[in-house]
């Protein structure tokens, strides 16, 4: 038995060692990939102007307007899904923690959500939008966003609560404190490091999307200026520009991916910092 046992541990920890690498040397290649093609093309005009006459068949211009309007887009749909997915999440593990069948439930609704494909999400709102003869704008691909978002958000801040030790809610509750105060000034304190990732992988999964703003935010070479206006972002400038057979163009896309990638990495750094800053406030047990 115990030989067994140790051929087994063996086994799996080659197995455990090659499938990191094989993920680590996925990512590097995918990494290097971006960057081999993405650099030669990179310039400050790139990231500075939007785009002039003939830029997609190789002329001047930049894409700044997909940058701003990524950047609208993402925050946007970030903060909105925020104002629901707190509430929501806090009532699932504080209000609703001793009925287990209802949050079972609630969990398996929002895992369905998740599953769902973004361009469900955009066909959906897409189609609403043509019943109400509502034009692409910002808003629109802003609230398409915000309702891809809000489950993953949800289920993200949800695992985080359940890390929430028992003893910490009766301790707050045997003090005289109400459901909402525990909930908003010792849980949701307790919680501000997991939410802060939450977060992050919320607003990654926004502004890296394509197919939930493909029908609904529109794209144009101007940076919008109000919320009725449309708006383009990284993944469709990506998408249009490798459809183009000019070679020029296509470098371009990968810039255009080259800055998304440096946008997200430098969201996760500060995420981290964050995270680290806020971990001296948990209740330690």
């Amino acid at each position: 038995m115990r030989k067994t046992s140790r051929i087994e541990e063996r086994f799996f920890r080659v197995l455990m060692f090659f499938s990191t690498a094989f993920i680590a040397i996925s990512l590097l290649l995918i990494v290097f990939s971006i960057v081999y093609k993405g650099l030669p093309s990179l310039s400050w005009e790139m990231l500075t102007q939007e785009p002039k006459g003939g830029f997609y068949f190789g002329k001047e211009g930049g894409i700044l307007n997909a940058i701003l309007g990524s950047f609208y887009l993402a925050i946007g749909a970030t903060l909105l899904a925020m104002l629901i997915a707190i509430p929501v999440a806090l009532f699932i593990n504080v209000h609703l923690r001793k009925y287990k069948k209802s949050t079972n439930f609630i969990r398996f609704l929002l895992d369905l959500m998740w599953g769902v494909p973004s361009i469900v999400y955009g066909a959906f709102a897409f189609g609403v939008m043509i019943y109400l003869g509502v034009r692409t704008s910002l808003l629109a691909g802003i609230i398409t966003v915000t309702l891809f978002i809000i489950p993953i958000m949800i289920r993200s801040f949800d695992e985080v609560l359940k890390t929430i030790p028992n003893g910490l809610l009766e301790s707050t509750f045997s003090l005289g404190a109400t459901l909402s105060e525990t909930s908003y000034r010792v849980v949701l304190r307790q919680c501000i490091p997991g939410f802060i990732t939450s977060i992050l992988l919320s607003f990654g999964r926004a502004i890296g999307d394509a197919a939930a703003v493909m029908f609904t935010a529109g794209f144009t070479d101007s940076i919008p200026t109000s919320l009725n206006q449309p708006a383009a972002t990284l993944p469709l400038s990506i998408f249009f520009q490798l459809s183009s057979p000019i070679p020029e163009v296509k470098a371009r896309a990968y810039t255009s991916a080259l800055v998304l990638t440096v946008i997200i990495l430098l969201i996760s750094i500060f995420a981290r910092y964050f995270s680290r800053k806020y971990e001296k406030n948990k209740i330690r047990f």
